[in-house]
């Protein structure tokens, strides 16, 4: 099926009550990167996210073209090396990089030469979100930043079958290469993917499987926001996502795939809704939501109106 044009996957980070020194960290350290709207909890849904009337709810922010979204929602979910976040630069970026992240975090990978690059690491930043940093000297990487998606435990092996799955879902989309290990490589591993890359209406995603047993299972802790014009592609990406997945996952716009990654379709003009200054109609609209699973635009339009 074809869909009209959509707008950039965006990726939203779950933090409890650190959403805004997250993102004011992380701007500090990527160029060409810098903190947008923030929204803040109404009176509607305390029974739900127990926020007191006038916390910060979400932080906008964008690193190196990247579209994030950083939500207080509390201790429910927390951050592990599932999903990671790619980035390829220069020596000295890397190294800056790296300094900084470390500090606080945890270090999984050394920053060191390994066969596959001449410097290359993986850690934990102080927050708990992973980042894999690689040197790149010729500036070949059009997307700097690169979410990654990781398969372990009963995922382990999966990663192919969901390269083809989100790029049969997905305009503009394409598999640009999957590497397998070799029986040299691991024999825990063999045949199983090292590294892929694949895009998703443009833009660039990554994959591997565990070469090792690990248990690092995909949540809700870091989910994809498909923004969405108009009801025709809620319910197309929606019905194509869902399939096979958790339905008790099921909330105000959320899905979990049947790989247990986390997807939030939502419309475009829930944004406005929630951002026009009127409190009393962004309560409306955020009662309305808040009993919905799939989005319903004409039924939040008219809570607003």
């Amino acid at each position: 099926m074809k869909t009209p044009s959509e707008h950039k996957i965006s990726t939203c980070l779950w933090f409890n009550d650190q959403a805004g020194e997250a993102a004011k960290f992380y701007t500090s350290l990527f160029p060409n990167s810098s903190i947008g709207e923030r929204t803040r909890y109404g009176k509607e849904g305390q029974e739900i996210h127990g926020k007191p009337e006038g916390a910060e709810m979400t932080v906008s922010f964008e690193l190196e073209g990247e579209k994030f979204t950083g939500l207080n929602g509390g201790p429910l979910f927390s951050f592990n090396p599932s999903i990671s976040f790619f980035v390829a630069a220069s020596e000295t970026e890397i190294d800056r990089l790296w300094n900084n992240l470390e500090k606080g975090g945890r270090i999984m990978m050394p920053l060191e030469k390994y066969d596959w690059s001449e410097k290359y690491g993986w850690l934990q930043d102080k927050f708990g979100l992973s980042w894999q940093l690689m040197l790149d000297r010729e500036g070949s990487m059009e997307q700097k930043i690169c979410p990654l998606l990781f398969f372990t435990g009963e995922r382990r092996g999966q990663a192919e079958e969901a390269v083809h799955y989100y790029t049969s879902i997905f305009r503009d989309s394409r598999v640009e290469g999957i590497l397998k290990y070799s029986e040299e490589e691991s024999d825990y591993a063999k045949g199983t993917v090292k590294h892929a890359q694949f895009r998703l209406l443009g833009q660039t995603f990554m994959a591997m499987d565990s070469g090792m047993e690990n248990e690092y299972p995909f949540s809700e802790a870091i989910s994809f926001v498909v923004p969405c014009d108009n009801q025709e592609q809620i319910d197309y990406y929606w019905d194509h996502l869902s399939e096979g997945g958790d339905p008790q996952a099921q909330q105000c716009g959320w899905l979990k795939d049947k790989f247990g990654v986390s997807w939030q379709i939502t419309p475009s003009i829930l944004h406005k809704f929630l951002t026009s200054g009127n409190q009393v109609r962004t309560d409306r609209v955020t009662k309305a939501f808040l009993q919905m699973k799939k989005f319903d635009i004409q039924k939040l339009r008219e809570a607003y109106d």
